[in-house]
């Protein structure tokens, strides 16, 4: 679905991103962890085309898109969650929906269709943006990042700044929606329960580079994951 090789990017000539080597299986949900700073962000803007490659190719579905514009790779079947979200806090949760289907050829009632794997949105459509709590805007946000029915989801952060409570909802959701949209999911995050629950592997970026898988049994070990990343739960 998604093949990344010898994939490099930056800023202002400032190398950030050093030949990474990463392919995602369809219906495969890929977690990657490292430290603040090590270019984890700047993967994922890269992949969805907001920062272009200075070297390297990115292959999606077996065409290649190393230098598509963002619009483009999301017409293809790309959506991505930045880690700010993103959504528009003057527009109600329906109308930020409804721009999540511009262009897709998809009718407004699939709205009501969409509200269905995301049953908090449902009680208040006419409700701003702004006035929703923080975990709210992020299942909205993701919400509105399905509404073209994406087949690879990339997520920066999602539970940053977020309740437990709606942490574990986002992790259900994801999980479902993964297996009944045979959705593929790239997911930084430095939660290690939630990256647990939605991915199927754990990868870690050190220093712009993809390096180790972690197995799934190191998750739970702190003194481990220290070991890979120094990430803390």
């Amino acid at each position: 679905m998604l093949k990344a090789t010898d994939l490099c990017a930056g800023y202002g000539g400032i190398p950030v991103l050093y030949d990474v080597k990463l392919a995602v299986a369809s219906g495969e949900s890929i977690g990657i962890l490292g430290h603040n700073g090590m270019g984890k962000t700047t993967l994922l803007r890269t992949l969805i085309g907001a920062l272009p490659a200075t070297a390297g190719a990115i292959r999606f579905d077996d065409s290649d898109i190393t230098t598509l514009a963002p619009h483009a790779r999301a017409k293809r079947g790309m959506a991505y969650v930045p880690q700010e979200r993103e959504i528009f806090p003057a527009l109600s949760a329906y109308e930020n929906l409804r721009l999540g289907l511009i262009k897709t050829g998809r009718k407004h009632d699939a709205i009501d269709a969409l509200l269905e794997d995301f049953p908090r949105l449902r009680p208040f459509p006419d409700r701003t943006g702004r006035s929703l709590s923080g975990g709210e805007q992020q299942l909205l946000a993701l919400a509105r990042a399905l509404a073209g029915e994406p087949s690879l989801l990339l997520l920066d952060e999602p539970t940053e700044g977020i309740q437990p409570s709606i942490i574990e909802e986002i992790a259900e959701t994801l999980v479902a929606l993964r297996e009944k949209r045979e959705l593929t999911i790239v997911l930084v995050e430095q939660n290690l329960d939630f990256i647990a629950a939605v991915s199927q592997s754990v990868l870690v970026i050190r220093r712009g580079q993809i390096g180790d898988e972690i197995p799934r049994e190191h998750l739970t070990d702190l003194d481990r994951i220290n070991q890979y990343t120094g990430v803390h739960a």
